[in-house]
């Protein structure tokens, strides 16, 4: 199984779901990543607000923020190599790492 994370900018909570305006988006992972969990596999995700040092300890993404700057958030990891940058990973590239049809998914991208 391969490890996921993912490396969200800063958002006032840990999902970014909250407000009056949802970023559909942010939606569609969030229930990608509760269906993953639900079958056992985890993703994890880190918020800039809530865990900076997590974001300083990773030698991949401090080295590309220094780089690029936090515009290039959200960044997705995969087995520790950057796979996605500046948005989220779509739903069929979540289903290819993970080796599950998230097809049905009401929200895709």
């Amino acid at each position: 199984m391969k490890k996921i994370e993912i490396f969200d900018p800063a958002m006032c909570c840990s999902t970014g779901l909250c407000g009056a305006n949802i970023n559909p988006d942010l939606m569609r992972i969030a229930v990608i990543i509760d269906n993953l969990k639900k079958r056992g596999i985890t993703v994890t995700r880190h918020n800039l607000r809530d865990e900076p040092q997590v974001y300083i300890n990773n030698k991949t993404i401090n080295d590309y923020l220094k780089q690029y700057g936090a515009e290039v958030l959200p960044i997705t990891l995969v087995d520790g190599k950057i796979a996605v940058t500046k948005t989220y990973p779509t739903t069929q590239e979540m289903s290819d790492w993970t080796g599950v049809n998230l097809k049905f998914m009401p929200v895709t991208k």
